[in-house]
């Protein structure tokens, strides 16, 4: 299906373009974004939300992997002096020098539409990066419901505990398939998610944290205790283990997906200090 001036979409690529001119101005609207703010777009496509981007912030940075897309794109924004195109992979960028070269002494934002297919490696490059006061996406809509889940429901799992352990996400709104040429068979969602400035872990304890995290829900049908036993079985007792987790309020016969963040935190605390005995 042609999209703009002859142009195929590559499902390979998950290219899915906003056609809807709605949407962008309300995912730009509701980001906030002012003269100050250098923002990365990844996966610009045909422009649609790169146009409202560069009239909002100081700087966008827009980086493409599909060639066949940059004369596209660079008709769409016409003139604009604010913006940067980059062909490229993101997930093999060094994204902090990237954001040094392109948009120096702004305070750094992601805002995009991104494709289904690379969603969550390119959160996690994003986060780990460490260089970003918001991530503001559209991505595929179970995946925006896994990021903001609640401990105890099916979409809670790793992936939700390490969202949420950087960032403060919320989902903005829905987005159906018929604003998309070509239409995806799913709903989307925005989601913002706001870097938390200080993490609440010393670093020993954030190691152990996602080892905690890892165990719990790589093994989620089977005890926390069991679980863990798994992981950390070759330094510390199984009751020793039992107690920790007691310590958190909990009893023996509890599975890692019913913790939040911050009863992963403190058994992780209790967990490191052991671990030092």
């Amino acid at each position: 299906m042609r999209v703009d001036n002859g142009f195929r979409p590559a499902k390979s690529r998950g290219q899915n373009f906003l056609v809807d001119p709605n949407i962008p101005e309300k995912i730009v609207r509701l980001a906030g974004f002012c003269g100050s703010d250098g923002v990365l777009e990844v996966g610009p496509g045909i422009g649609a939300l790169t146009t409202v981007l560069c009239r909002a912030a100081g700087h966008v940075t827009a980086v493409e992997i599909d060639e066949r897309l940059i004369p596209v794109l660079r008709e769409a924004i016409g003139g604009s002096a604010n913006v940067d195109i980059v062909r490229g992979d993101i997930l093999k960028l060094d994204i902090a020098r990237l954001l040094v070269e392109r948009m120096p002494g702004l305070d750094h934002h992601v805002c995009s539409n991104l494709p289904y297919n690379i969603t969550t490696p390119a959160l996690t490059e994003f986060i780990d990066a460490g260089v970003f006061k918001t991530i503001t996406v559209m991505i595929q809509k179970e995946v925006a419901e896994r990021i903001c889940a609640l401990p105890g429901t099916p979409e809670y799992g790793a992936f939700t505990i390490y969202a949420n352990y950087h960032t403060e996400p919320e989902i903005l709104f829905i987005v159906p398939p018929e604003c998309f040429r070509p239409r995806p068979s799913v709903y989307s969602a925005v989601v913002r998610m706001k870097t938390r400035e200080k993490q609440s872990l010393a670093q020993n304890e954030e190691v152990t944290f996602f080892k905690v995290v890892r165990a719990a829900f790589g093994q989620r049908r089977k005890t926390l205790v069991n679980a863990l036993c798994a992981v950390f079985g070759n330094t510390l007792r199984k009751d020793e283990l039992a107690d920790a987790v007691h310590a958190c309020g909990f009893d023996g016969r509890v599975r890692g997906e019913v913790l939040g963040v911050e009863d992963f935190a403190k058994l992780s605390q209790i967990i490191s200090k052991l671990e030092k005995l």
